[in-house]
């Protein structure tokens, strides 16, 4: 059993930042793809940035473009959200997200909530302005 949990979270001021951590364990970590979404209050979970476990591909939100970055260790089997700039509007339950270990993950499908198996618990950002 896959678990991620998800650490970093916190409350901070407009223009702060804050590194997100998401740690993988349990049986062998073999996923194809990590992301990150969000779930503002009131709102559905959104999509904000994924990354191809073994290689170099990346996918952002348009709301995040430029002021996230979403990187890996692979070693550590253990992912991060560096979130730069922050805005009230991005405040919102941050969740970790993996998948199985697919064979292939089409481009589009890396924004697509089926695509993940495994998801955190998730953790709380709050930007105040």
């Amino acid at each position: 059993q896959v678990q991620l949990v998800e650490s970093g979270g916190g409350l901070v001021q407009a223009g702060d930042s804050l590194r997100l951590e998401c740690a993988a364990s349990g049986r062998a970590f073999g996923a194809t793809a990590m992301a990150w979404w969000r779930q503002p209050p009131g709102k559905e979970r959104e999509f904000v940035a994924a990354l191809k476990w073994r290689g170099t591909s990346t996918y952002y939100s348009d709301d995040v473009k430029g002021r996230f970055t979403i990187s890996r260790d692979n070693a550590k089997n253990t992912g991060f959200l560096q979130m730069n700039r922050l805005r009230p509007e991005d405040t919102a339950v941050y969740y970790c997200a993996a998948d199985q270990g697919r064979l292939r993950i089409w481009d589009g499908s890396y924004y697509q909530r089926s695509t993940y198996d495994y998801w955190g618990q998730g953790t709380q950002v709050t930007v105040s302005s």
